[in-house]
């Protein structure tokens, strides 16, 4: 096959005690030191990176601003995914200043750690998804299944904002649960302007599990989203599944298994820089 340039829609940095870390801790000793680019770079090395798409993994505003610094500093960073308090009534100002931010994207409220399966249907967010729209900007959802009744109503209350599903809504992969996962992302999958990465499926298995078992979650997303999925390596959180970067990136190529060259461009490049207007 004809080597492509990746895109890596999904990936994240942190440094241990750095500005607004909190996460993660030393009870997981896989992830607990400093990850940056250079580490990236060592642990795709023979991987042809066309770029990365820098995911916050911290709900805090100093977070979002070391990595936008990170990246201005890289042209591998190709797009930041940043956090912002959607429920504060600064909020639209807030967002008005970091799209000003050349390599500011979308951003991503940490929906997975709020009790409230439909919070992200507060009305008092409304002024901050408004700004998200005026301002160009994509809202990444991290999600487990339990949110995505509301998730489908959140996308068609607003049509606007370009809305793309994180690790495929984190399916119960480890005990071979399809259902109601499978009938809901297909449902989300309905709205044109709903997206989905086939990213984080791994870490959601049991340890004795292997990559082959996701094969009915990788299929299914790939007959939903079709050209709206894009690959990403959740790097580094994928060491927890005890993947290398490489070993995911092959095992989601022969999973999808893409029909065709241009297939296979729009999987792990062109539908990241599509969506995210790179």
């Amino acid at each position: 096959m004809t080597p492509i340039a990746i895109l890596d829609s999904h990936q994240h940095a942190w440094t241990i005690g750095g500005p607004g870390q909190s996460w993660p801790g030393p009870d997981l000793p896989d992830l607990h030191r400093d990850f940056g680019l250079a580490d990236l770079r060592a642990a795709a090395d023979g991987v042809e990176l066309a770029g990365t798409v820098l995911v916050q993994s911290q709900p805090d505003d100093r977070d979002t601003g070391w990595m936008l610094a990170l990246a201005g500093g890289d042209p591998l960073v190709r797009a930041v995914v940043g956090w912002v308090d959607l429920a504060s009534p600064d909020a639209p100002e807030r967002i008005a200043a970091l799209a000003r931010h050349p390599k500011l994207k979308g951003l991503r409220p940490m929906l997975q750690a709020i009790e409230d399966s439909a919070w992200i249907l507060r009305p008092e967010l409304a002024p901050a998804i408004e700004a998200m729209i005026a301002h160009g900007l994509r809202f990444d959802a991290l999600v487990q299944p339990r949110h995505l009744p509301a998730l489908a109503r959140f996308a068609t209350h607003w049509p606007e904002l370009p809305l793309v599903i994180d690790h495929g809504a984190k399916p119960f992969a480890a005990t071979g649960d399809l259902d109601p996962w499978r009938e809901e992302i297909a449902a989300l999958a309905a709205f044109p302007h709903v997206h989905a990465k086939l990213s984080g499926l791994r870490t959601e298995q049991a340890p004795s599990q292997t990559a082959d078992a996701l094969a009915p979650y990788v299929a299914h997303l790939v007959a939903c989203f079709g050209e709206r999925l894009m690959w990403g390596s959740d790097w580094p959180v994928l060491l927890l599944a005890g993947d290398s970067y490489k070993d995911w990136l092959t095992d989601a190529e022969r999973l999808a298994a893409p029909t065709d060259e241009a297939a296979r461009r729009h999987l792990f490049h062109d539908a990241a820089a599509r969506f995210y207007g790179l």
